[in-house]
């Protein structure tokens, strides 16, 4: 399967260098053909070490938003800028490990699904994201029951013209498996590891995370009990 990854990225130039280094290495059977970098208006050397890094390797490009939009926005940037039927998206902090890149792959190739998620193990970061993170997923799996444990997970593969026919909306990316199934997708999950940010601190806080959540919640379970998907689906020609 030849595909596009797609890194979101805001403050992460110490990040990227080992987190690229890791990438290029993979087996040349399951490795990107293109890798885009989509800058969410960082204002550190993000840009500038993507430019540097070009330089040395046509496979990478660069995409920035100039100012600060948000991960789902950088991820559509990048999505959108991708060339291939099929796009990966990773986190740029490093915590998603490369390495089941392929696990994806195989999974997605073997089953016929339009989305493969991750679903990180033994999670790394600190207690109080982790029990965050925990009642979050608890609390969207029981109301749009999509069979997701961790839809936040960056480590994702899809078809590209399926999720560019999502509705888009600040923090869409939290609610892909249950976006994609609304649009009559078939999604499936697969364990994979997780690990320690390298360096910096994560980019987001856990009270206005929530809030904001509890609203696209809202909206992406009016859209499921409002969707013509099935319906349509259903119907058949002639008498």
């Amino acid at each position: 399967m030849q595909y596009s990854l797609v890194i979101p990225a805001h403050n992460e130039a110490d990040n990227l260098p080992p987190l690229l280094g890791e990438i290029l290495v993979l087996p040349e059977s399951h490795r990107p053909i293109e890798i885009i970098l989509a800058d969410d208006g960082s204002r550190d050397r993000t840009s500038l070490l993507m430019t540097e890094m070009m330089a040395a390797d046509p496979r990478l490009r660069l995409v920035r938003l100039p100012v600060r939009s948000g991960q789902s926005a950088a991820m559509l940037a990048g999505v959108k800028a991708a060339r291939s039927a099929w796009v990966a998206t990773i986190d740029a902090d490093g915590e998603n490990d490369p390495a089941d890149l392929p696990r994806l792959i195989d999974l997605a190739l073997a089953s016929g699904a339009d989305l493969i998620g991750g679903l990180r193990q033994r999670r790394k970061t600190p207690w109080s994201k982790q029990v965050a993170s925990r009642l979050a997923n608890g609390l969207r799996r029981r109301v749009l029951n999509d069979g997701c444990s961790d839809s936040a997970c960056g480590l994702k593969l899809f078809r590209r013209t399926l999720l560019l026919q999502l509705p888009s909306f600040n923090g869409m990316h939290r609610f892909l498996p249950a976006l994609v199934q609304i649009a009559g997708g078939r999604t499936r999950f697969i364990e994979v590891n997780d690990r320690p940010r390298r360096h910096g601190r994560s980019n987001y806080g856990n009270l206005g995370r929530a809030a904001r959540g509890l609203v696209d919640l809202w909206g992406v379970f009016w859209l499921q009990r409002r969707s013509l998907t099935k319906a349509v689906g259903a119907a058949k020609e002639g008498s």
